[in-house]
């Protein structure tokens, strides 16, 4: 019979040594359960096993708001309305220091709030605006900076399917999850605003003054009105109806979602094949999360089975750390994590051993979950490896380096570390608004 810490070894060890390899993260974990499930779950009856843990880990309820979710996203990029936003905000923002950029921060926030889809709000928004701030003399970091930025920031902000996947791996409140990421999500995009006006205050040329059309009145207003407003309502819609408990996430998924395809069809930009690229996109990225899922479910199974969670949680809450202690050692952990992995990769090998330490000590879970999402936040971010950080390089013209990207990218990392240390020192900004759910 092998020994936990060897099992552990194996199990973490090995599915840490697969993605670092190259191997997808699904195909990884889908290894490594299978050899898992064989040596420690009684040969054949284990592999039967994993089979039926696989279908019943996709085969639920709460996993539906991540469809739904990445369907919101798919339809704003597919249909153009994404752009008729940034238009729109654009019109309404007048003289500011670092205009474009406060313009690209405030139309990320939007897009946020609207979809569930990280990757699409930093390629969308770095394809159309990078081109336009370097035309007007912006310097490469200040161009790309904001973007990014604020695409990570679309994690928080609810419709979130990387939320919806950590509740669901984590045992959190899903409607918690999404709420409490609200606030720590809004107060990035207020301090990324006064990073970009007092960086160009004290170095002008790094986000000159150009010429733009000024509007008034109605000209000035309509965009924001006709497009900003009644796609941002469905943000209101879907965290309201969260809020008062009118619906379930599941319910407020699918009102968002349907809100959101409605109001393409009052603009006249739902076309059939807009309706099957949406779809398209939708199936494919919902078919990778689900797949990774069935992975994660079985592997936390199996690694329980083997004796290596209990094992690992007795080892630390007999350490003498107290529970702060041990938060702080977690979101160290996470941290440094997310400079090799992705944020998916993140989950699934942390959350086997944090979330049993986190209920053992009795740990306010919702915070925790907004902790970890803002962990993955910042990896996204972190050179050499974050995800927006490549996403950045390849929809941003030849001039821009990847030099100029790790440089653009650092400022946003220090305000992203001064919000996770607030949230962790005053929990309520993250739980006040759960308090009615």
């Amino acid at each position: 019979m092998m020994s936990w810490e060897a099992a552990a070894w194996l199990l973490l060890g090995g599915s840490t040594v697969l993605m670092f390899a190259g191997l997808p993260v699904g195909f990884a974990f889908l290894l490594i359960n299978l050899i898992g499930a064989y040596l420690f779950m009684a040969g054949e009856a284990g592999l039967s096993q994993l089979v039926r843990s696989s279908v019943s880990s996709i085969t639920t309820f709460s996993l539906t708001p991540i469809p739904l979710f990445v369907l919101m996203g798919e339809v704003l990029f597919h249909t153009g309305l994404a752009v008729k936003v940034i238009d729109g905000i654009e019109r309404v923002i007048k003289h500011v220091p670092g205009r474009l950029a406060v313009v690209a921060v405030v139309a990320g926030t939007v897009f946020s709030a609207i979809s569930g889809s990280t990757i699409a709000t930093t390629a969308m928004l770095g394809s159309l605006m990078v081109p336009i701030m370097l035309s007007r003399g912006y310097h490469p970091t200040m161009a790309t900076g904001p973007i990014m930025a604020i695409g990570a920031v679309d994690m928080l902000i609810p419709p979130s399917a990387l939320a919806v996947l950590l509740g669901s791996l984590s045992g959190i409140s899903i409607s918690k999850l999404l709420i409490g990421g609200v606030m720590p999500g809004i107060i990035l995009s207020v301090l990324f605003v006064g990073w970009i006006i007092l960086r160009t205050l004290s170095k002008p040329e790094l986000a000159p003054d150009s010429e733009f059309k000024e509007y008034s009145g109605w000209a000035r207003f309509s965009p924001l009105v006709l497009y900003v407003v009644p796609l941002v309502s469905i943000f209101g819609l879907v965290v309201g109806a969260m809020v008062a408990g009118w619906a379930t996430p599941t319910e407020s998924a699918a009102i968002g979602a349907f809100a959101t395809i409605v109001l393409a069809g009052v603009y006249r930009a739902l076309t059939p094949k807009v309706l099957w690229q949406s779809l398209h996109g939708t199936v494919i990225i919902s078919g990778m999360i689900l797949f990774i899922i069935i992975g994660a479910t079985t592997f936390s199974q199996i690694l329980s089975f083997s004796g290596s969670t209990n094992g690992i949680v007795n080892i630390i809450t007999q350490s003498g750390l107290s529970a702060n202690a041990l938060v702080i050692v977690m979101l160290l952990i996470l941290i440094a994590l997310g400079v090799f992995i992705d944020q998916v990769s993140m989950m699934l090998i942390t959350l086997p051993i944090f979330m049993p330490l986190v209920n053992s000590l009795a740990i306010d879970p919702v915070w925790f979950g907004v902790l970890f999402l803002i962990c993955m936040q910042l990896g996204m971010l972190l050179p050499p490896h974050g995800l927006l950080l490549m996403t950045m390089k390849g929809v941003t013209p030849p001039q821009v380096s990847m030099g100029h990207i790790f440089q653009a990218v650092i400022p946003y990392l220090v305000i992203s570390i001064a919000v996770l240390a607030l949230v962790y020192l005053v929990p309520g900004v993250a739980t006040w608004m759960t308090k009615a759910l």
